[in-house]
């Protein structure tokens, strides 16, 4: 199924605390595409799911709970065709040790995922279908994406990044919709956000926990690499609190981590919250509270990253400054190929300038001065990455 969300309605907004007054205003419901990745959940999961948070979806989100319900059923139909069609195949497949794109949310791990799938030639990666839909993308993607296109927005809600079936994406929503196990889920089912919070890094996860999750990761990377017969290059950020478990799963990988100006991160963050945040929910949100859990997310994820950074081999680690990379995408990206000895950059080059090209008329957002309480406490919260990548305080 594609992956659906539907618009704030009014009936929501009345019934919303105040974020700070920056919540855009929406006057009528709406159907459109983005971020509610639930609608790729099969009817068992999705029961199973419901049964842990105790059936527990707010009224004004029933007709999101309704519309997955619905899609589940038919997911579980697709889903026992492709394991009959394709599971014997699938599981004969070894993965080749990919490329991680790493670095917190908000920090152009997209717009570097972007530039590194350019290089079709020696890459596959994780497109949008596939990610909400991994347990049937083999057997359905070809038709559904092209009889659904229509309904996927041509940029994403919190930024002017274009979106589409095809376009790369983050391939943490697929081990979430196999195992279960991804903080992700904290977002639709707001109250037991902390609880889900531990497959961040999985260091509070049971045995049984993290192996399902890994298992589903593999599984999900088989089926790409069946489809494509190239290493894949993956970008999610909670991978970036995940390096000892990645290298245990995949010895040969190679990491390359992206930064910013971390008050410019938390801005964009605050910014994601208050848009694509919005058509995930299952649950109220404590909006109250969003600012201090982003500063507190923030260090969990780092004080891991920074904890297992020195465990990737030399040579299999890259950093890339994304002030930098905005200045000059053709050098930063040859330092990359060299830095990671990957092949064929000259022959990649003129592809990679042609996209670059593409973005010309690119628009960031733009935010408003922190308040200086806010600046203060950034400042001090998230001290070390400020230190570790030189960024005035």
């Amino acid at each position: 199924m594609p992956i659906v969300h539907w618009g704030r309605t009014r009936t929501e907004m009345s019934n919303s605390p105040p974020f700070r007054g920056r919540i855009p205003v929406q006057l009528k419901h709406r159907w459109s595409v983005g971020h509610n990745y639930l609608a790729g959940i099969t009817a068992g999961d999705w029961l199973r799911l419901l049964r842990e948070n105790h059936f527990a979806v707010d009224p004004v989100y029933w007709h999101r709970a309704g519309f997955i319900t619905l899609a589940s059923m038919m997911n579980s139909v697709y889903r026992w065709r492709e394991e009959r069609l394709f599971d014997e195949a699938v599981s004969a497949v070894a993965v080749p040790p990919p490329l991680f794109v790493i670095g917190h949310w908000r920090t152009g791990t997209t717009h570097l995922h972007n530039l590194l799938a350019q290089d079709r030639n020696q890459f596959a990666f994780a497109n949008t279908y596939q990610v909400v839909n991994p347990h049937t993308f083999l057997g359905t993607e070809e038709v559904n994406a092209r009889r659904f296109a229509w309904l996927v927005p041509p940029k994403r809600p919190m930024d002017n990044v274009a979106m589409s079936f095809q376009a790369p994406q983050e391939d943490e929503f697929a081990p979430c919709l196999m195992s279960l196990r991804s903080l992700y889920l904290g977002i639709s089912f707001a109250r037991r956000e902390e609880d889900y919070a531990r497959y961040l890094t999985f260091r509070g996860a049971s045995r049984e926990d993290l192996e399902a999750w890994k298992a589903a990761l593999v599984w999900f990377l088989k089926k790409l690499t069946f489809k494509y017969h190239r290493p894949l290059v993956l970008k999610s950020p909670p991978h970036t609190a995940r390096i000892r478990l990645l290298l245990e799963m995949f010895p040969g990988a190679r990491f390359v981590h992206i930064h910013r100006n971390p008050y410019t991160v938390f801005q964009s963050f605050r910014h994601y919250f208050d848009t694509a945040m919005w058509h995930t929910y299952l649950q109220r949100p404590d909006v109250a509270g969003i600012d201090d859990r982003i500063i507190r997310r923030y260090n969990v994820l780092y004080d891991a990253f920074f904890a297992e950074r020195s465990l990737i081999p030399r040579g299999h680690y890259h950093e890339v400054c994304f002030e930098q990379l905005e200045r000059d995408p053709i050098g930063e990206m040859q330092t990359l190929y060299e830095t990671l000895n990957l092949a064929g950059f000259a022959t990649f080059r003129p592809t990679l300038q042609r996209y670059v090209d593409s973005l010309a008329g690119y628009r960031k957002n733009e935010f408003s001065e922190l308040e200086p309480v806010d600046r203060a406490t950034i400042g001090h919260a998230w001290r070390r990455s400020f230190d570790e990548w030189h960024y005035p305080v």
